[in-house]
């Protein structure tokens, strides 16, 4: 049994002792270690979200520059694009008219060329047509 003599309160100031000892040695430096590891835990998740954030919308304005690049480039080939196409034709009208008057002039130079073969050969249609008539009837026409 236990018995209620002065041990007993002894006992139990040495219990108090050792509790207010262990709370000013102890447990008051881990709590106030836990607290400031929870602290820098917390602090290191806002930056870590700050910076999430930043990169974001870093992420967001390096794709919005990309796509405005590629409009603007877009727009820059279909400009090149219509310049060539404008250039190409006034060449290729270019070249056509040079066709068309060399072929005005190849057709004028045939024209005349003809016209002074059929001159020539009226010329000398008469001796050809003694040449095949004496052939054919076999005597001089």
């Amino acid at each position: 049994m236990v018995s209620l003599d002065v041990s007993l309160i002894i006992q139990i100031v040495n219990f108090i002792l050792l509790i207010w000892l262990l709370n000013i040695l102890l447990y008051k430096p881990i709590r106030r270690i836990v607290l400031e590891r929870k602290d820098k835990f917390t602090g290191i998740e806002r930056t870590i979200n700050t910076l999430s954030g930043s990169a974001r919308d870093a992420e967001d304005a390096y794709a919005l520059g990309v796509r405005d690049a590629r409009a603007k480039g877009l727009e820059e080939k279909e400009a090149f694009l219509a310049v060539a196409a404008e250039e190409e034709k006034e060449i290729i009208d270019k070249i056509n008219k040079t066709a068309q008057e060399n072929l005005a002039e190849v057709r004028k130079r045939i024209a005349k060329d003809a016209e002074s073969v059929r001159v020539s050969l009226q010329k000398e249609l008469t001796t050809f047509t003694g040449a095949i008539g004496k052939k054919i009837l076999g005597r001089a026409v």
